[in-house]
């Protein structure tokens, strides 16, 4: 790898890994005052424990090509990378790693918006461990890795499609979002589950964690561009890709605020805040793979489809806080089985046929139902032993002073002030 190709792999590395403080931030804005300690803390207990896993076997787990194939690596065969830093192009894999463990990082964390408010840290820090091990490090072995099956999903059913998913549709966001739904039903509903149980209690956290989400999603979508056809040739895709990146995103600001005022009459700022990550959800495993104008198009539908779908939780009565479900798997199944029917070249409505949307819907439903059946059995085993949601006065008191003894806020002393108060340029 040349050096400008290692330098933008290295940069779009830091970009991913400030995307989770952006979840931290977005989330932390979003829940009462009381909690966002707490919250924030579910994203950053992400970043320390994942990032360890990853270097020490996840790593391996995802080479699947080393294990069962299709299937898992073997963890101990690469144990803590000791074969990779011995390797010849060791500079080039060490940083494929690192940009790996980032998105193994963020896919985690987003998890936590789902039990906001309810989760005692020790517990979700045990889900996190078993869930990125179990799940995550394999599903991206199946979705990435030229010996995955979801890789090989197209040759192996004898179509002339293979799945696209270049960012993260499936490993991630799917991933992510079915496994909210799953945490959410163990966990249950929160103390007085409302309409109007709380309101964010900072709306600019929520619009600065918004911001450093879209920042870094140039990142976490044209990273892998460096260690592919690079990012200055003919052949590379990264200039659709930032260009697919801002107009998606941009577009699902507009039609997440369309929803909202023609069903409340108010376009509220977490709506577009909140428009701005289903869009950027919808048009990551295909950011390399869309016409600007389909991108468009992608994104003015997720905007709308998400703002519908976050509604769903009141319907159907699962207590999802903070809409994981309702941004990250509706967004991320929307993108994925929109390039079935749009693609360049394969896409249905574009010239292709029907094997593309084919393949995307298997990928789409095997990695929602494995990532529901995981989640949801660890979470379940977790709550039956050493309990996974808190007490419920500490629900009700705030969860930060009750788990982790701190305050998002301090306030100073209001009580009366004793003593000989000075008044410049006036009498005592």
């Amino acid at each position: 790898m040349d050096s400008g190709n290692l330098a933008w792999y290295v940069t779009a590395t830091a970009l991913v890994l400030v995307m989770t403080p952006g979840v931290a931030f977005f989330y932390g804005g979003l829940v009462r005052a009381t909690s966002v300690v707490s919250m924030m803390m579910l994203s950053f207990g992400a970043m320390g424990l994942v990032g360890v896993l990853w270097i020490c076997y996840g790593f391996n787990l995802q080479d699947v090509s080393t294990g069962w194939i299709g299937v898992a690596g073997d963890p101990f065969g690469n144990l803590a990378l000791a074969d990779t830093i011995a390797a010849g192009d060791a500079n080039d894999r060490l940083a494929g790693v690192a940009y790996g463990a980032t998105f193994a990082i963020i896919t985690v964390a987003l998890i936590s918006g789902a039990i906001a408010d309810r989760a005692k840290f020790g517990a979700w820090m045990l889900f996190a461990a078993l869930f990125a091990t179990v799940d995550y490090f394999v599903v991206a072995g199946w979705v990435w890795n030229p010996a995955g099956w979801i890789f090989r999903l197209g040759e192996s059913l004898g179509l002339n499609a293979g799945v696209i998913d270049y960012a993260g549709g499936t490993a991630v966001h799917i991933n992510a979002g079915a496994a909210a739904l799953a945490l959410s039903l163990v966990l249950g509903k929160r103390v007085g589950f409302g309409r109007d149980i709380h309101r964010p209690h900072n709306v600019p956290l929520v619009l600065i964690g918004a911001a450093l989400l879209w920042f870094g999603w140039f990142g976490f979508n044209g990273g892998a561009a460096a260690a592919g056809a690079g990012i200055a040739g003919e052949d590379s895709p990264l200039g659709l890709i930032v260009v697919n990146t801002l107009g998606a995103t941009a577009a699902g600001i507009l039609g997440w605020m369309a929803a909202e005022k023609l069903r409340s009459g108010k376009a509220t700022s977490v709506g577009a805040a909140s428009g701005a990550v289903a869009g950027l959800v919808a048009i990551t495993p295909g950011c390399a793979n869309l016409a600007p104008g389909w991108a468009i198009l992608l994104g003015l539908l997720a905007g709308v489809v998400c703002a519908a779908a976050v509604e769903l939780k009141w319907r159907l009565g699962f207590d999802d806080s903070l809409d994981v479900v309702g941004v990250h798997l509706v967004g991320g199944l929307i993108g994925t089985l929109y390039l079935g029917l749009f693609a360049t070249g394969t896409g249905l409505v574009v010239g292709g046929g029907i094997d593309q949307l084919i393949v995307q819907t298997v990928a789409a439903g095997a990695v929602l139902v494995y990532s529901f059946a995981v989640a949801g059995a660890i979470g379940w085993g977790i709550q039956k032993t050493m309990g996974f949601r808190i007490r419920s006065e500490d629900e009700l008191a705030g969860v930060d002073t009750a788990v982790h003894g701190e305050s998002g806020y301090e306030f100073p002393d209001e009580s009366p002030i004793t003593g000989e108060v000075v008044v410049p340029g006036g009498e005592h």
